[in-house]
């Protein structure tokens, strides 16, 4: 999941490079729309739903279809399953804990969790991923073939730790940065332990209900998709199937959130203007060190083909890709979501032509 993990879009990290910006620009319907035909005509997408924000115009699109052997269009209000733009909510969430006194940023997990990682770990290093903690799916198998076997098991998520502690650290805390979804499982558990509640409860309590994100949900052990959404396909025993419903507990608190581009929308333009923390953890969010040179906490601030700067994250799971990305001043933001096909083609050029025409 993620930047670096991210299967059928998997050189996304390699796009953002450049210098030059135009800010004076409108963002062209037609090239977007043609952005995302190409993007379907690779095969890798059976379909795509996109929101734009440009200034005051907000506009949606679409190719592909719902369903393979179906002309059903992919449904612009759609549900889908976003990945790691769970990090985003996860750090929200901790940074309120903070903001109230119940969390130090700069203690050990141990305090929160004894014995449950190195004791050097403190939470401000599994926000920000320089903690050294072994990325526990890099042992779990997500392609279509090898998935299949562990598509509905249910995990607990101690057990998905404990693949991750049974690696020695890949390196000693705060001294580099590598994306490990271990992270945020036990950011998940550090909040259920804090707050004494189970972590969707209080992801709803704190961020979905006062936004009125209704649309999102952490779905636990639910495999399907409630609500309107496309399907995605994959490619097992030399057969397309599908491959939308699975058990999202796999991922947990790194990774399990269905919502839509409308919701997270509401959520970035929420959390990117100080609406969900207060101002000494709003400083916090967006902040990148030396070693974590494009990472915030459970944020991504990167820049797009010509130079402007974008903060948000995408998201990869088994079946489907999404991307919600704004400029610092929310002018220009974009969410979009893909729903994988059975192609093989590259997808890198057409979703470098939609980060061109939307931000640069």
């Amino acid at each position: 999941m993620g930047k670096r993990l991210l299967a059928t879009l998997a050189a996304f990290s390699l796009l953002f490079t450049g210098t030059a910006v135009a800010d004076d620009t409108q963002v062209d319907r037609g090239i977007v729309q043609e952005g995302l035909d190409e993007l379907v005509a690779t095969g890798t997408a059976q379909g795509t739903q996109l929101r734009v924000t440009d200034g005051r115009n907000r506009f949606t699109a679409r190719s592909g279809t719902a369903e393979r052997n179906n002309p059903r269009p992919v449904p612009l209000n759609g549900r889908f399953r976003a990945g790691s733009i769970t990090k985003s909510f996860t750090s929200t969430v901790t940074l309120q804990l903070a903001g109230e006194g119940k969390v130090s940023l700069d203690a050990p997990v141990d305090r929160y969790l004894p014995g449950l990682i190195d004791n050097r770990v403190t939470v401000r290093h599994l926000l920000q991923m320089t903690g050294g903690l072994y990325n526990y799916t890099n042992d779990l198998p997500f392609d279509p073939q090898g998935f299949e076997a562990i598509r509905f098991r249910q995990w607990q998520p101690e057990e998905l730790v404990a693949i991750s502690t049974s690696k020695p650290l890949d390196f000693e805390p705060g001294t580099k940065w590598n994306y490990s979804n271990t992270n945020y499982v036990v950011l998940g558990l550090l909040i259920e332990k804090v707050t004494g509640r189970a972590y969707e409860q209080v992801v709803a309590q704190r961020v979905l209900r006062p936004l009125h994100l209704n649309e999102t949900t952490f779905p636990g052990n639910d495999t399907e998709i409630r609500g309107p959404h496309a399907h995605s396909y994959g490619i097992v025993n030399g057969q397309p199937i599908d491959t939308t419903r699975w058990n999202p507990s796999v991922f947990w608190a790194a990774g399990d959130v269905i919502t839509t581009t409308k919701d997270l929308d509401t959520f970035y333009a929420a959390l990117l203007t100080g609406k969900l923390l207060k101002p000494a953890q709003q400083a916090e969010v967006t902040r990148t060190t030396a070693v974590s040179t494009d990472y915030g906490l459970g944020i991504f601030v990167e820049k797009a083909p010509c130079g402007t700067t974008i903060i948000g994250h995408p998201g990869g799971v088994p079946g489907f890709s999404s991307y919600a990305y704004s400029t610092p001043d929310l002018k220009r933001r974009a969410e979009f979501s893909i729903n994988a096909g059975v192609g093989t083609g590259d997808p890198n050029p057409a979703f470098l032509k939609l980060i061109n025409e939307i931000f640069c």
